[in-house]
């Protein structure tokens, strides 16, 4: 199937990881850098993926998108999103059904995108990332959720691999994937681990029993909106509380450009108080007339996200009584996520387990993309013995069930059951005379329905009427490894059955798909054609730098006549003027200007002196270095 890879589908950042000859290499992108930003931005004449994206968020905050696992299979009325909108600088608007739509301007007209949609595109470069690493193409990936993602965001995120032309092979939980990272090397021995996964948007807490290459998940528990961005956000909202004392009228809130500028210092200053009690916040030209300049301790940012902290404990709570394990019997604290680098985490943690040390041995920013690319080397057949024997036993991290008589939520598939699984649970008829039963299938962990996530519905007609309680309803639920669920129901004695995979909602129809992949095609074009148009102009810029450095030349200058020398510069004075006119040019155009230069005013004047060989070997030199700063770029 060629190569399988391992990608960490993040919040704020992204990582691919491959398992070859042994071992698992982490792949650095064209920046150099071994995680990527989950940013995708459009500007006048191309899209962005990544490192580019992000440097220009605060030029260009309407067009920039981010964050886009946090609207990932949620509805547009989610309270959680309606939160988030307030400091996102893009637009975000309800489709027809009321899924989150993003709205961005592409060449002067607005374009809407689902969340899967900007998602495959940060998968797409993931893809590149790893093709360009290996010189071959990738196809196959193992991509990683959140422990506590519902069916319609799994669904969602396989939906985003299908528009990038990829196939998922496996729906893989993150602290499931650090804790093979984690154990991947480890002795033998058999350890209870709970794994600590604080993310930029998501945390997830799971208990693991690891033995002999064994990996079994006991519990699992999280919050899907809890992370970096979230302590971001509280520290953003103190420097916006600041301006407004200290410039009375002045509301950074009104500038998206404004809010990206916080909003980058933020970060900044986060990760530097990770190792430091202090850091100064300085902004100049936040507003008209605004500089910021603030020092924030360690101390006031504790306090900022003091409830936030203490958020992160109650699911390691939860996941403990779930499994019936005491605090003393985990061998193991796995710190996984940048946000556990913060020392308040790491000091709860270490006073919740009674002074036990959590263990930081495994990289944050790259375990589960390690743990990723494991499970995508035992996918793709890799026969080395470091995997060979490696066995996942992971859980469903919600309840599954139907609604039954009053409202009341029949559980079929309990939280914590081990997948992939299947269960039947029989049932009957409510009234004198059924030929069709209709339930609804939800998820959740109340005892009503209404309180829990309906996920879709299923439908069984056409067996004989019969007495109420007569009939008998075989109803089988099917969870796959990916945590993706389908039902079934069969009437036992006339034998009429039905069977139904659950279509979320949520889950884009094959027609959208199909269209999102053609567009993602078009992108791919646009790409293509926004490289050759740089790359025509720095061969042009490069050919009127040799043939001015040639014109300075002593010995060459001595040689040729004035009216050549006049000529000959005023040719490459033109082409600089009209290289610095407004907006980008066409590659052809770039082309045309080139060969005119080389064919009919400059490139004739250097033949009729003999030297260009010698302007020749310069540009080809000039175009190495070049082609290497567009690659830095």
């Amino acid at each position: 199937m060629g190569p399988v890879v391992g990608v960490d589908l993040g919040t704020t950042y992204s990582c691919v990881a491959i398992f070859q000859n042994g071992a698992v290499e982490i792949i650095a992108n064209d920046q150099g850098n071994r995680v990527t930003p989950s940013y995708v931005a459009f500007t006048d004449s191309e899209r962005l993926v990544g490192d580019a994206a992000k440097t220009q968020a605060a030029l260009n905050p309407a067009n920039t998108i981010y964050d886009t696992k946090r609207l990932i299979g949620r509805q547009f009325t989610d309270p959680l999103v309606q939160k988030d909108m307030k400091l996102w600088p893009f637009k975000v608007v309800p489709d027809s059904s009321g899924k989150p739509l993003i709205q961005v301007t592409v060449d002067g007209a607005k374009k809407s995108l689902t969340p899967q949609e900007v998602s495959s595109m940060v998968l797409g470069k993931m893809r590149d990332t790893a093709e360009a690493y290996l010189g071959k193409e990738v196809k196959n990936m193992v991509v990683t959720v959140p422990a506590y993602f519902n069916d319609a965001q799994r669904q969602a995120t396989k939906d985003a691999g299908a528009i990038a032309g990829l196939n998922v092979l496996r729906i893989l939980n993150e602290p499931t994937a650090a804790a093979i990272a984690f154990g991947l090397d480890r002795s033998h021995a058999a350890e209870t681990v709970l794994v600590f996964d604080l993310g930029g948007g998501t945390f997830d807490v799971s208990l693991l029993s690891i033995d002999s290459g064994v990996f079994e998940v006991l519990a699992t528990a999280g919050d899907t909106h809890l992370g970096g961005e979230d302590l971001d956000a509280r520290l953003i909202q103190h420097l916006i509380g600041i301006v407004k004392k200290k410039y009375p009228g002045k509301d950074p809130t009104t500038s998206p450009a404004a809010v990206q500028k916080l909003r980058r210092e933020a970060e900044r200053a986060k990760r530097a108080l990770s190792t430091k009690t202090e850091v100064r916040v300085e902004i100049e030209g936040l507003l008209p007339g605004v500089d910021l300049s603030e020092m924030v301790t360690r101390a006031k940012f504790e306090e900022l996200c003091a409830d936030l902290f203490r958020q992160t404990l109650l699911p390691v709570e939860k996941v403990l009584e779930d499994a019936a394990i005491s605090k003393s019997d985990v061998s193991e604290v796995v710190l996984v996520g940048g946000s556990t680098r913060i020392p308040k985490v790491r000091s709860m943690l270490k006073r919740f387990f009674n002074g036990k040390e959590p263990n930081t041995s495994i990289n944050p920013d790259e375990a589960v993309a390690f743990g990723a690319a494991v499970q995508a080397g035992v996918l793709s057949g890799e026969r080395d013995k470091k995997i060979q024997d490696l066995l996942l036993l992971d859980v469903a991290p919600l309840t599954l069930g139907i609604e039954t008589t009053g409202g009341v939520m029949a559980a079929i598939i309990p939280r914590n059951t081990v997948i992939p699984t299947s269960k039947t649970k029989r049932y009957t008829t409510a009234e004198d005379g059924q030929v069709a039963v209709t339930n609804k299938v939800f998820e959740g962990e109340r005892p009503l329905s209404q309180d829990n996530r309906l996920l879709g519905t299923f439908e069984l007609s056409g067996f004989p009427a019969m007495p109420r309680g007569e009939a008998q309803i075989d109803v089988t639920f099917d969870l796959d490894a990916n945590g993706i669920l389908s039902v079934s129901a069969r009437e036992v004695t006339s034998g009429t059955e039905a069977k139904i995979t659950i279509q979320n909602a949520d889950r884009l129809s094959p027609e959208d798909v199909e269209r999102m992949v053609n567009e993602a095609a078009s992108y791919k074009d646009a790409d293509a054609q926004a490289l050759g148009r740089v790359e025509a102009r720095v061969r042009l810029e490069q050919y009127v730098h040799a043939c001015r450095k040639l014109l300075k030349d002593v010995e060459l200058r001595n040689r040729m006549l004035e009216e050549d020398v006049l000529s000959a510069t005023s040719d490459l004075d033109t082409v600089d003027a009209w290289l610095d006119d407004s907006g980008d040019h066409s590659a052809a155009e770039y082309d045309e200007r080139l060969a005119e230069l080389r064919d009919n005013s400059v490139g004739p004047v250097f033949e009729r002196y003999d030297v260009v060989g010698q302007l020749h070997r310069a540009r080809v030199g000039l175009l190495r270095v070049a082609a290497w700063r567009t690659v830095c770029a």
